[in-house]
């Protein structure tokens, strides 16, 4: 796989044996470029891998057996053999993706080019674990009977802990008994599961705000604040994949107590709890709606809700700052209610972030951009990742063999 998310799929051959898994691995490569650069033509593809004419034509000639990519011809340029256009095949392969947010979901498929299509959203009727997996296993099965092509694989992104591809720690979300595998157990799918906010941060840099970043910052405000750091398009996810947990640092006030357990966590600093706590109000039941009203308080003229907004804006900020110093990032990104927090009270972070830095990076602060996104990102680093799987070596052996 592409990335460091960690799934079922992707990390063994999965009873097909290695030699069947590797004569699978130059396909993968072309598959991958395919992806990476979309309407190459078949010459274009054997000069850039560096394969012989031959071995492009059978290549692409499998690609299409499978379904994966169709040819057309490319227009005649001087002299030559002439060449074929390689594109996403309409009613090829596609990958089912599901973002599990505090309190709403968002599904869809996706074909080779990873554009989410038969999107479909919903609110949690109920958030017990039991009720969350049986609506999207019933979604995820309606999706799956309805889909334009085969389904070769499944992501799903939760706003929680992940640790070695299970939940283990809900913090704030009450999804530690929450089984994603379960939701795709009527299909089977190989399933891919992530943290959101580390999925979010994976398509931020494929084709989004930090697309052609070397190194990116991703943080995103929902309830508390999550991120990933991203070098060469991979997440770094740490020894058992939980890396990213940045709302748990302790940038807050020690004298709090978080969710997870620890003291002073950032988390309690930044959303719509910390915006209730300011204004001397009850700790809401969906923050991050919460959050969002406080904003357009604040925008309307009332001075407790802007007060609390600027607040909250400079704390996000100053954990900013200490982040670019740590990671020396080329950019970093902000997602969720981050952009919406910074716009509110862009006066206070721009301060708070300058003042944060160390003074060699004050001349030329790495930018802090407006994820490109927006609510879509977990669900399209879902898809990234599921696609990653499916069109490894490992993947389109496992497609060959159904």
């Amino acid at each position: 796989m592409s990335t460091e998310i960690r799934g079922d799929a992707g990390y063994s051959d999965h009873g097909l044996g290695r030699a069947a898994v590797e004569r699978w691995r130059t396909t993968a490569e072309v598959l991958a470029e395919v992806r990476r650069r979309p309407g190459l033509t078949r010459v274009e593809l054997a000069r850039d891998l560096t394969l012989a004419s031959a071995s492009a034509t059978e290549i692409t000639g499998r690609l299409r057996e499978l379904g994966w990519i169709a040819e057309q011809r490319a227009p005649s340029v001087g002299r030559g053999r002439p060449t074929t256009v390689v594109t996403v095949a309409p009613d090829g392969p596609v990958v089912v993706a599901v973002d599990i947010r505090y309190e709403d979901w968002r599904a869809a498929l996706a074909r080779l080019d990873g554009v989410p299509i038969a999107v479909r959203t919903g609110r949690h009727a109920h958030r017990d674990p039991d009720t969350v997996v049986d609506t999207l296993r019933g979604v995820v099965a309606e999706m799956v009977r309805d889909s334009p092509g085969p389904v070769a694989g499944a992501g799903i992104a939760v706003a929680a802990t992940v640790v070695d591809d299970h939940l283990t720690q809900d913090a704030d979300q009450g999804w530690t008994p929450l089984d994603p595998h379960r939701i795709v157990d009527g299909a089977p799918l190989p399933l891919v599961v992530g943290n959101d906010a580390t999925l979010a941060g994976v398509a931020e840099v494929r084709d989004g705000a930090a697309a052609g970043a070397g190194t990116a910052l991703f943080l995103t405000v929902e309830v508390g604040i999550g991120g990933a750091l991203v070098v060469g398009g991979r997440p770094q996810s740490g020894a058992h994949g939980a890396a990213g947990e940045y709302g748990h640092l302790p940038f807050g006030d020690p004298g709090l107590r978080c969710p997870c357990g620890a003291r002073g966590c950032w988390n309690l600093e930044v959303d719509g709890r910390a915006l209730a706590r300011r204004m001397g109000e009850p700790a809401p039941a969906a923050p991050y709606s919460h959050a969002a009203a406080v904003v357009a308080r604040a925008a309307s003229g009332d001075a407790v809700a802007r007060e609390a907004v600027g607040h909250v804006a400079t704390r996000l900020a100053r954990g900013v700052a200490g982040l670019v110093n740590a990671h020396d990032p080329d950019v970093t990104v902000l997602g969720g209610l981050g952009p919406v927090l910074r716009a509110a009270a862009t006066r206070e972070f721009d301060e708070a972030y300058a003042d944060g830095l160390m003074a060699f990076r004050r001349d030329n602060p790495p930018p802090v951009r407006d994820a490109a996104h927006g609510p879509d990102a977990a669900l399209r680093g879902a898809i990234a990742v599921a696609l990653d799987d499916a069109t490894s070596a490992t993947g389109l052996a496992r497609l060959a063999e159904r």
